[in-house]
């Protein structure tokens, strides 16, 4: 296959050794070479199987905008964008396009959420809380995962009340950390990236899942499909 990878931050060039990895071709095209999505043309975007998107929030919307509109298949791991989702969505299903988006692309990190939501569920009566810590450079705060494990946990217990406490510090890949704590005890789990391989390893196997297909589908509803 023949991806196109948006962004040379340090996820993105990953994602780019991820895919020659597994053997598919890769363009890559930094914010320099596309602002304000200006290369993603309907015959440029005709020549790739799928486009993995790992920029800013700003740069994701431009980006989903000229893809979707041209029925490419996107796989979006940028997060802080959602506020856009609706209309996303809408158009890739007018334009027959595909829309692959996820707070994160970790497998490790949706065994996280399967284990968040039997834990909201058992300790009943206990007070959670999330702290996430990221690299000094990421935009959003807090982090779409640990946006997901709230959502996650006030599904699972509509009565939760949960702090999230955001770090921005260094060069850390990613830590996410739930508490449970009662007067007598104290639950903690905790998932923490060595590197961004693991999401690049999650975003290169979407795309090829995503390849050929038409619709919208968040991560955790296909990462059990993945090869």
């Amino acid at each position: 296959m023949l991806f196109l990878v948006l962004g040379r931050g340090k996820t993105g060039s990953i994602v780019a050794d991820v895919a020659h990895e597994r053997g598919h071709g890769v363009r890559v095209l930094g914010e320099e070479e596309n602002h304000n999505a200006s290369a993603l043309t309907g015959p440029f975007l005709a020549g790739f199987d799928a486009v993995i998107d790992f920029t800013t929030p700003e740069a994701a919307v431009h980006n989903l905008r000229a893809c979707l509109a041209n029925a490419a298949r996107v796989v979006v791991g940028t997060t802080g964008w959602y506020d856009h989702l609706n209309d996303m969505r809408s158009l890739a299903e007018r334009k027959d396009a595909a829309l692959l988006y996820g707070t994160n692309f970790s497998v490790g990190v949706q065994a996280m959420f399967r284990v968040a939501r039997e834990l909201a569920v058992a300790a009943q009566g206990y007070m959670f809380s999330i702290t996430e810590a990221h690299h000094a450079d990421k935009k959003d705060a807090p982090s779409g995962t640990a946006l997901s494990i709230k959502q996650i946990l006030k599904s699972a217990n509509p009565a939760l009340e949960i702090e999230i406490i955001s770090k921005r510090e260094g060069d850390a890949s990613g830590i996410h950390i739930i508490e449970a704590r009662s007067q007598n005890d104290l639950i903690e789990l905790k998932h923490e990236a060595f590197s961004r391989r693991g999401f690049a390893e999650g975003a290169v196997r979407a795309a090829e899942w995503i390849a050929g297909k038409t619709g919208v589908w968040e991560f955790s509803e296909i990462s059990g499909k993945l090869t």
